[in-house]
């Protein structure tokens, strides 16, 4: 390991790496555009420049390899008048429009220039002038800002997988593009907003509504998807004004998917404010009492074998669990969190979780898809698999949908003939994860989702087990959610109890008159015109599929509006916090089961959210842990039998438009328009 003395301080550092870690290793602060610890090495803006014992002039510290008895200097007078002159040159076309540049508070170039720059220019020729370029409904452009540092050019071809963006022309002339001035084809393409150093790339959505010190900020979790990706809502009064990653190395890294970041604008659209009731065929505006009373007086006398109740993607484990307390003193077990009826086993944790974790996967040294497309499932995942497939000895095989993920897959088949060859052990792949010291597969929503879902889970469970994926500290088996609830909802145990129907059964009672009420809690995903006759109360934050067909609808909280706790694919807890009021007469949705309680008879033991929370750790003990993954015991699960012909099919048919915050949203429209599947063949080119 080489030491280094840096300001007259002796530091050893890992092998391989460079002076600028070193000092920063040394407590030096070292300024730099170009260089990012998640990017490759690129030496563009020479900002880094650090004084080094018998080498004739400064040198770039970040493309330097530290080396054993290296004397380095960093503020030395030599240093800081060569930073001043590469901050003279960074300057001579930068056009200096602060007080108009989103990214004036938050700029590198502010903050460096003020720190390391000498004041004042000594260059009196005209500016340089850059056309802007167009990069989709998402990336705002202003590309006479750009100082080349080629950060996003590094991030769009090593992390998120797409070329879409370069660098066209020489010395002066070079201009970051996408070449044909397309939109960029990445679900992480808000990513390069962040790392831009300038503002040259900015939110277009963002672009001027607010300023970084106007706004109040809160960390909670992202719930788009089953990731949990960790972020930070930035609010002014009500209103959401946008949304930002926040480090979690465990969970997202620095990254935030497209999705999870710009449809905020949904927030605010197509909200339900007030409860409304359904008189003569019409919903009309109502009180909170009149809600209730309608829904008492239905609720009157009927026995539970006829109330039902399934939660949707976007509903919070408080919510859930006060709903379900409310099913179980009505009498019903007619209740289940999977509104896809997806076949999870709730009685076996380790079966429906993402065991190997997501962070896991950068130790795996094999894999296999089931059913999945993660790219679109669960893009910060995939941006996983992706870097743990660029270092290397690491195949990549999948059965289901043939999709583009960014990354070399050998694709085994479509459907569950080649996946019965698998669990047969008669497929050639299986002698690759049984070569391997840690293999994994991943079965996606899209092979569980069918009605021979049991089946193609226990082929999935043979296959991890025959190749030896479950093993001590290591569990290769991996389910992949789509859902931000429904790790939490099977973990307290919002499923069909003792004689209980499951979602499908419900749905088809609804419509044989089996199912006199149906309680949507949020669920918006699943076919309302099988809920037949059906009272149908809605229990949400938008007025989305669920409540076009509902008799009474109740107004919920949005995720950025309770706090809640939130269980990612994982299995890991994680806290979310209100970061806006929900409008008008809305209230949190644990809080309305609460009050509903009271009104039908059957009043829940909680007066608030800690009573509530201790409630759900008897239910699950790891509840009350935050940030810990409790690992699931390994048992049997899935049932043995045949798996119909049809191929597995992604359940995300387009990426932006998957829950009916998205589907409110504005932003995600234009991307679905522009960039979704359906225009994926699309050149620049095309009107």
């Amino acid at each position: 390991m080489p030491t280094l003395t840096v300001d007259g301080k002796e530091v050893t550092v890992e092998p391989g790496a460079t002076v600028l870690q070193a000092c920063e290793e040394a407590g030096a602060e070292i300024p730099r555009f170009c260089y990012h610890e998640r990017l490759s090495i690129a030496g563009n803006c020479r900002m880094c420049l650090v004084e080094m014992e018998k080498a004739p002039k400064p040198v770039a510290s970040c493309a330097m390899p530290a080396g054993d008895g290296m004397v380095i200097h960093t503020n030395t007078e030599t240093v800081k008048k060569a930073r001043e002159g590469v901050m003279e040159f960074l300057l001579i076309n930068h056009p200096l429009d602060c007080p108009i540049c989103d990214q004036g508070g938050e700029c590198d170039l502010q903050d460096q220039a003020m720190a390391y720059g000498r004041g004042s220019s000594r260059f009196d020729e005209n500016k340089r002038a850059v056309e802007e370029k167009y990069m989709g409904p998402l990336v705002k452009t202003v590309m006479t800002r750009c100082i080349h540092c080629m950060r996003c050019v590094r991030f769009s071809s090593e992390i998120a997988g797409v070329d879409d963006m370069g660098a066209v022309g020489r010395g002066e002339d070079t201009e970051i593009t996408t070449y044909l001035e397309k939109a960029i084809a990445s679900e992480l393409s808000g990513n390069v907003i962040d790392l831009c150093p300038v503002g040259a790339l900015t939110s277009k959505p963002y672009a001027f509504t607010a300023r970084s010190w106007e706004l109040r900020k809160t960390e909670t979790v992202d719930v788009h998807d089953a990731v949990g990706s960790n972020i930070r809502v930035d609010t002014r009064g009500r209103e959401v004004m946008r949304v930002l990653p926040r480090l979690n190395e465990d969970v997202n890294e620095e990254w935030l998917s497209d999705k999870g970041r710009f449809s905020y604008d949904g927030l605010k659209r197509q909200r339900l404010d007030r409860p409304y009731v359904r008189t003569n065929g019409k919903l009309a505006p109502a009180t909170w009492d009149e809600a209730f009373a309608a829904i008492a007086g239905k609720l009157a006398g009927l026995d539970g074998s006829k109330i039902g109740a399934i939660a949707g993607d976007l509903a919070c484990t408080e919510s859930m669990k006060a709903a379900k307390d409310l099913m179980t003193a009505l009498g019903s077990t007619n209740m289940d969190c999977r509104q896809d009826g997806a076949a999870l086993d709730p009685s076996c944790r380790a079966s429906y979780l993402f065991n190997t974790t997501i962070a896991g996967i950068e130790e795996a040294d094999a894999c296999l898809l089931i059913g999945t497309n993660p790219r679109h499932e669960a893009a910060l995942i995939n941006a996983r698999l992706r870097k743990r497939w660029l270092a290397g000895g690491f195949p990549i095989a999948s059965v289901g949908p043939d999709a583009d993920l960014t990354y070399k897959v050998d694709h085994l088949g479509d459907g569950t003939e080649t996946l019965s060859q698998l669990a047969s052990g008669h497929h050639p792949f299986i002698e690759t994860l049984k070569n391997a010291e840690r293999p994994m597969l991943i079965v996606g929503q899209g092979a569980l989702a069918r009605t021979d879902g049991a089946a193609v889970l226990a082929a999935a469970r043979k296959i991890a087990e025959d190749t030896g994926m479950i093993a001590d500290g290591w569990n290769g088996f991996n389910v992949l959610h789509t859902a931000a609830a429904r790790v939490g909802g099977l973990d307290i145990g919002f499923v069909p109890g003792e004689g209980g129907k499951g979602t499908n059964a419900i749905l088809e009672g609804a419509a044989g008159g089996g199912i006199d009420v149906v309680w949507l809690l949020g669920a918006d995903e699943i076919d309302t015109g099988r809920l037949g006759d059906a009272f149908v109360i809605y229990l949400g934050s938008h007025g989305d599929a669920g409540a076009h067909r509902a008799d009474v609808i109740l107004p919920g909280a949005a995720y950025t509006e309770k706090n809640a706790t939130w269980v990612n694919t994982e299995g890991r807890v994680q806290m979310g916090y209100r970061a806006a009021f929900p409008p008008g007469d809305a209230r949190e949705d644990w809080t309305i089961v609460r009050a509903l309680s009271a009104a039908v008879g059957h009043t829940l033991p909680y007066d608030s959210l800690p009573q509530l929370r201790a409630a759900m750790a008897q239910d699950a003990a790891h509840l009350a842990d935050a940030d810990v993954i409790a690992t699931g015991n390994w048992g049997t699960f899935g049932l043995s039998g045949d798996m119909a012909a049809e191929p597995f099919v992604s359940p995300v048919s387009d990426y932006y438009m998957t829950n009916p915050i998205c589907r409110a949203s504005a932003t995600m429209a234009q991307c679905s328009a522009e960039i979704g599947d359906h225009s994926e063949k699309a050149t620049g080119t095309d009107g």
